[in-house]
């Protein structure tokens, strides 16, 4: 009997334990899932240390009273924010049932171009009437689109070994927010031996930029020798990091080959005095052909044909010196009685001949890589000249007026639009660079468009340089625009100074290899390009 009773109040209290547990598991449930919605909302993608907005927004979605309520919230690593840490913790006030708040927190946001940065949140409470704590969590995430920085290598990419060479490395910023902390670092190909470098680094590998503001920049100079086999890639790496709390984040990145080559070497002909001339538009070509007999006995009545192939030589230009031209096979004949060493060469003899031709100034606009052709044919040994001929460059620098006085005042400050675009008519180029100065009493004001173009300034040399990297063939190219502030001084009063100096476009055409340039006019105050401006309202008041 009594075992009977004891059995019955175990069940009691089986039964209440598990009607309390079910209870506490049900409401358990509906808090964990349903009672409160978190989320963050804020720009999808940002700028580097553009400023971003976060809006934490939360919900009680119950029908209890949410009560001891705690927010935490975790900026993306390397974030800027005014004061406090990166955590931040924030006691919230009682959440009643369909009660919705928003908290926001600002930041600038500090990574590499193309990294995610995400900000997460995590809300505790406690539901009335409940000892249990519950939490809810969420996060965001914010894409660095792009970094307003350029970063770019400048040297040629080949070089004969053992030679010195000189790196440049031009960074130049257009973010709207000063970089401090700032530094440089360069990987060397394990052939470099360095030598010296301008600014002087804290290592051969190493500088501090500091602070860096908007429409700010510099240049480090690098002299080193490399060494190496012919024809073999030496890479040359360097970072733009951010330091902070001992940690770094690699801004910008640029990595530049550079090939080992050797000198030319003399073959079986040249052209103008070079046995790889390199021809330009309107050239006047002087060949000269040099053949000897390497063998032992002596060869007799020789027969010499040189055919020219190419579309843009002005045939009536060709001079064909002891030769005869024949226009039917457009090649040049020389036979025993033209050049007496064709009738008997011995052994180890040379002999030699000469022609010149013009190229047309003007080529076909449609012609790609343009080139020169010309083929020799003796007894039966066969050899050729290829003439490639350099692209034509054309650049146009203008200068419009933008606000201020007009004509300008001493003392006051006119702002200008400079106008550079660049083309190349046949070959493609690489390594493309605008350079011109700015003149003293002109700045520049970090207007410029398009926005993505690497523009960098040195402002010890006061040299602005456009990157404008690979250039196609084509009638039609690239135009970058930016705006220049002139405060004119007392001397200059009734004059018309030059704004910008003569600007320069240089590059290595894609397929000669060779480094060209064509050059445009400084612009002055006069703005002979901008019909709204008559000359005497370019001379300074």
């Amino acid at each position: 009997m009594i075992f009977r009773k004891i059995l019955i109040i175990l069940i009691i209290f089986l039964t209440l334990g598990l009607g309390i547990a079910g209870f506490w598991y049900y409401f358990k449930n509906i808090y964990s899932k349903e009672s409160l919605k978190l989320e963050i909302l804020g720009s999808a993608e940002v700028e580097l240390v553009e400023e971003i907005e976060y809006i934490i927004k939360y919900k009680n979605n119950g029908n209890i009273r949410l009560e001891e309520a705690r927010l935490i919230f975790e900026y993306p690593e390397f974030s800027i924010i005014e004061e406090g840490s990166l955590r931040q913790e924030t006691e919230l006030p009682d959440i009643y049932p369909g009660e919705e708040r928003t908290i926001p927190f600002k930041a600038r946001l500090f990574g590499k171009e193309g990294e995610a940065k995400k900000a997460q949140a995590w809300l505790s409470y406690r539901p009335k009437n409940l000892k249990a704590r519950f939490e809810s969590a969420t996060s965001h995430t914010t894409l660095i689109k792009f970094i307003p920085l350029t970063f770019e290598f400048d040297f040629s990419s080949k070089v004969q070994a053992e030679r010195e060479i000189r790196l440049r490395l031009n960074y130049f910023s257009n973010v709207n927010y000063p970089l401090s902390d700032l530094r440089v670092k360069i990987d060397y190909p394990s052939d470099f031996q360095f030598l010296e470098s301008e600014p002087q680094g804290v290592d051969k590998n190493e500088w501090e930029i500091g602070l860096l503001n908007k429409a700010e920049g510099g240049r480090i100079e690098i002299k080193g020798i490399l060494s190496g086999e012919v024809f073999t890639q030496k890479i040359f790496k360097a970072q733009l990091i951010y330091w902070q709390d001992n940690k770094n984040i690699v801004l910008k990145e640029t990595v530049k080959g550079l090939e080992i080559i050797r000198p030319s070497i003399f073959i079986s002909g040249q052209v103008n005095g070079s046995p790889q001339y390199i021809a330009n538009p309107g050239d006047y070509l002087h060949y000269e052909i040099f053949f000897k007999n390497i063998g032992e006995s002596p060869l007799e009545n020789l027969f010499l044909v040189v055919g020219l192939t190419s579309e843009i030589l002005d045939f009536d230009t060709l001079q064909p010196g002891s030769g005869q031209f024949q226009e039917e096979i457009n090649g040049i004949i020389w036979d025993q009685t033209m050049l007496p060493q064709l009738r008997l060469l011995s052994s180890m003899e040379e002999g030699k001949i000469e022609f010149w031709v013009k190229l047309k100034t003007d080529l076909p606009t449609e012609i790609r890589n343009p080139k020169v052709l010309a083929r020799i044919d003796l007894n039966q040994a066969k050899e050729e000249i290829v003439t490639k001929v350099n692209s034509r460059l054309v650049i146009s620098q203008k200068g419009f007026f933008y606000q201020g006085p007009i004509p300008p005042q001493v003392g006051s400050t006119t702002t200008y639009t400079i106008s550079w675009q660049a083309k190349s008519l046949y070959n493609g180029l690489k390594d493309t660079k605008i350079r011109a100065f700015l003149l003293n009493q002109v700045r520049l004001t970090g207007e410029f468009l398009p926005k993505e173009a690497k523009f960098f300034f040195d402002p010890a040399s006061r040299e602005i340089v456009w990157d404008i990297g690979d250039l196609p063939a084509d009638e039609s190219g690239p135009e970058i625009q930016f705006q220049i502030a002139f405060t004119p001084s007392s001397f200059q009063r009734g004059k018309s100074p030059d704004l910008i100096s003569s600007a320069q476009l240089s590059g290595e055409d894609s397929w000669t290899e060779a480094t060209i340039t064509a050059g445009a006019p400084a612009v002055d105050t006069t703005l002979p390009d901008d019909p709204t401006i008559a000359e005497e309202q370019g001379i300074v008041q």
